[in-house]
């Protein structure tokens, strides 16, 4: 298996040491990104399995591209693994926090990098089953094994209520909770703490994710119109009218699933 990576730092003496001591694995394949924006813009386009990024470049951080990165991969697609590589060693908790699989410090020491190496062949030996497990899931739906259920397990008043998912507008990532956005206000979504967990739990219901942070009931939206760079703009019929942003990343999906 070839394992294709994506080196993002600002600096090029930083991009090249790394590129050279990659070039000693054959399995291995290796881009360049200069800067978060160059990096989101490949990673929209190809498919990368690892991606090395700094921490501190000029306007966003390493943090950003991997929250972004994560909120492009498609449900059943998993979203490129992160290694974090920089002179300081004061974000290593942060990055083990936002689920990054390892932290190396310059210079990257060759045994080091090995030892990363080897974490992430295993943790794609691991991950590539998945796509198999999402598929035999999906067709045991199809021949009617699973039907989910159309009610969703709400905090409410101090008891765990469950609500029709109709009633449901959008639930969104909030700090450390999950929340459904519902007509008697903000409810924390009960055994439920990201939103990926979520999307499993709504499978086969009209919930789309439109961005890292927010799915909605396509159901509920009440208007939606083109905004700025490629992006959409939806406004939901609840008693706010909430308005609500589609990732350009997901807006070839969500015109799909609405079927315009």
């Amino acid at each position: 298996m070839t394992i294709r990576a994506l080196i993002v730092d600002d600096e090029r003496p930083a991009r090249d040491e790394l590129a050279y001591l990659l070039s000693a694995y054959p399995d291995v394949e290796a881009a360049e990104a200069a800067s978060a924006g160059e990096a989101l813009r490949k990673l929209a386009d190809e498919r990368f399995d690892l991606v090395f990024q700094d921490i501190q470049m000029p306007g966003h951080d390493g943090f950003h591209v991997m929250r972004e990165a994560q909120s492009q991969a498609q449900p059943g697609e998993a979203a490129p693994l992160f290694v974090f590589v920089t002179a300081f060693d004061e974000h290593a908790i942060r990055a083990f926090e936002e689920n990054a699989l390892d932290y190396l410090l310059k210079p990257v020491a060759p045994a080091r990098l090995a030892r990363c190496l080897d974490r992430v062949r295993g943790r794609l030996a691991t991950d590539g089953a998945r796509p198999l497990q999402n598929a035999v899931a999906t067709l045991l739906g199809a021949l009617g094994h699973s039907k989910p259920v159309e009610r969703l397990a709400v905090e409410h008043g101090g008891r765990i209520s469950l609500i029709p998912t109709r009633d449901v507008v959008m639930i969104e990532a909030e700090e450390k909770r999950i929340v459904a956005v519902t007509g008697e206000g903000r409810l924390p979504c009960h055994n439920m703490n990201t939103l990926a967990r979520a999307e499993e739990r709504l499978a086969g219901l009209p919930f789309f994710r439109v961005n890292r942070a927010v799915l909605v009931n396509l159901e509920r939206i009440a208007e939606f119109s083109p905004w700025i760079n490629g992006k959409y703009h939806l406004v939901m019929n609840d008693a706010d009218r909430t308005e609500v942003t589609v990732s350009r990343n997901r807006a070839r999906d969500f015109r799909a699933r609405l079927g315009v």
